[in-house]
């Protein structure tokens, strides 16, 4: 969760499962003064990368434990929603990554700059 054009500033103010300010982002990257939000909506997109990795998430949890483990429809949905609970930061994290990193070029000579 680096910059996407130097790889040397951090993408986010926290830790990655720091639940103080999770969501808060510097508006640029203090190393190549890359912007984070070069647009507003930007980040729209990184939605449906979001949609697409707990899709994915929730579909194999189930499938281990129901098929895997044999474990009851009740217990697994709770157990589901506590592990989401917890996920929750990590994957808006990456997914906002993702996007970033699609969309802005890497650049080895912009740390120097």
């Amino acid at each position: 969760m680096k910059c996407p054009r130097c790889h040397e500033g951090d993408l986010f103010e926290t830790k990655t499962f720091s639940f103080k300010k999770p969501f808060e982002m510097p508006e640029e990257c203090p190393v190549c003064h890359q912007k984070y939000l070069p647009e507003p909506g930007f980040y729209y997109g990184s939605m449906f990368i979001s949609y697409i990795m707990m899709g994915f998430f929730c579909l194999a949890f189930v499938f281990v434990l129901y098929v895997g483990m044999g474990v009851s429809e009740s217990t697994i949905y709770i157990s589901l929603i506590s592990v989401l609970a917890i996920l929750f930061i990590w994957i808006f994290r990456v997914s906002r990554s993702i996007w970033i990193t699609v969309n802005v070029k890497y650049d080895p000579d912009a740390a120097k700059e």
